[in-house]
């Protein structure tokens, strides 16, 4: 869950959020940490729920098996390829290196020009500011143009994070 009762909290009322507008959860299928807080947020509220696992991740992870789709892929990539084909928006809580590797391929592939899905950074209590700066970083240094910045958006609440949902999965399908 991290050091920071927020996350918890942001992690739970996104799970609000998602049912609130009939949105379903896409996600990695733990049952555990903030990924699980979601999850159970999502499925108090009535939300449909997507979840993705790895077989060596089952144990460790501990799958949420009580989820409305729940599939068992034979790796990680698998695991995003399928986790990425079945959503609408990424949504990035804080997280370790696993939110990290998900976060930079959605935006390579972004920036590839391979899909315009949006791209949500939650900085929920500044938490990813570090990364932000290093992206701020990259493009500075020259080894990415300043448009790698328009491809996601930071917001810094729940509420912004619906806000921006809202806005761009009802251009989506208009």
């Amino acid at each position: 869950m991290g050091n920071n009762p927020a996350f918890e909290q942001a992690a739970r009322d996104l799970g609000n959020v998602l049912a609130k507008n009939t949105w379903r959860l896409v996600y990695g299928a733990g049952d555990i940490g903030l990924m699980g807080a979601v999850a159970n947020g999502a499925q108090a509220a009535g939300a449909a729920t997507f979840g993705v696992m790895p077989e060596h991740l089952m144990q460790t992870e501990v799958g949420k098996r009580d989820l409305d789709r729940f599939i068992i892929t034979d790796d990680m990539h698998s695991r995003k390829k399928l986790m990425f084909i079945n959503s609408d928006a990424v949504v990035l809580l804080p997280g370790g290196a696993g939110s990290l590797d998900e976060f930079f391929e959605v935006l390579t592939w972004a920036q590839l020009g391979l899909h315009s899905r949006p791209i949500i950074v939650a900085n929920i209590e500044g938490y990813w500011q570090p990364m932000l700066d290093m992206v701020d970083h990259v493009i500075a240094s020259g080894f990415a143009d300043a448009s790698l910045r328009s491809l996601f958006c930071v917001t810094q609440t729940v509420d912004e994070i619906e806000a921006v949902l809202r806005s761009a999965l009802n251009t989506a399908s208009q």
